[in-house]
């Protein structure tokens, strides 16, 4: 896949992405609501008396009427850009509305899966503005370097922290985390409830995520590589209703697989 192809690819799946949680926010503005669960007159009590400005402010952007309108347009930006292509207005408008919204939620509403969009946005900015000094070919390389730096490293990271943890190389803290998942705990004669083959499972994904840098040695080892991390994302959709995280994490495959057997040459 070339970087052109890539970026493309990850422009796709991130509007995709994007959109899916813009329909997410909308379906719960009754939460959001002066009288919601989520109002934002509990959450702004975390914004300094010191700044009236600031707060001022972010309650006229907070009002119900002004998030919903903020909502919509996110969304119609979204569209226009998955069907016209990724552009400096676009991306710019998106990454600062990432970050209203971050705000609105405390810093997230979906942790990791929010994580990941905006490093993919963040990508695509960077690739926006070097096009206006760059070659597009060099601006397209360093954007989709930078997604896949830090999609790789999270996988590295997650894995060699399960490394060291003595009910992760048991086995155990994956019957603990499926018994709570959505459909409640695992049934009684359940094969994850067998603890060699938990134990099997726990060493498959510390494994693979810790060895989840080989992926960029080659493009037919990166293909593998994001295939797994599909199958994972979805069980883990599966069982814990995380849907964010599978369109958030499908969105930067398209940048390891691009950057797959350039390392010696990254710029």
């Amino acid at each position: 896949m070339s970087f052109e192809q890539g970026l493309q690819w990850m422009t796709w799946l991130l509007c995709w992405s994007l959109g899916l949680q813009c329909v997410e926010y909308l379906r719960t503005q009754h939460m959001t609501s002066a009288h919601g669960v989520w109002a934002w007159s509990v959450q702004q009590a975390d914004i300094p008396m010191s700044n009236p400005g600031m707060r001022s402010l972010l309650d006229k952007l907070y009002s119900p009427a002004w998030h919903a309108t903020h909502l919509w347009l996110r969304l119609c930006v979204v569209v226009s850009m998955g069907v016209s292509g990724v552009n400096l207005g676009a991306v710019m408008f998106l990454f600062v509305s990432t970050l209203l919204i971050l705000v609105r939620w405390r810093g997230a509403f979906n942790g990791g899966s929010d994580f990941m969009s905006l490093v993919v946005l963040t990508g695509l900015l960077i690739e926006e503005v070097l096009r206006v000094l760059l070659e597009p070919e060099l601006a397209a390389k360093a954007g989709l370097w930078y997604v896949t730096i830090h999609a790789i490293s999270s996988y590295f990271v997650s894995g060699w922290v399960k490394l060291l943890r003595p009910e992760w190389r048991s086995g155990r803290a994956m019957t603990i985390f499926l018994n709570g998942g959505v459909y409640g705990p695992l049934s009684q004669n359940s094969l994850l409830r067998h603890p060699r083959l938990a134990q099997l499972g726990s060493w498959a994904f510390i494994l693979w995520e810790g060895f989840s840098p080989l992926a960029l040695l080659h493009p037919l080892l990166a293909l593998p590589f994001c295939a797994i991390a599909a199958l994972f994302h979805g069980l883990v959709f599966w069982y814990f209703g995380l849907n964010r995280f599978f369109w958030a994490w499908m969105a930067s495959f398209p940048a390891i697989l691009a950057c797959s057997g350039t390392l010696g040459s990254p710029f």
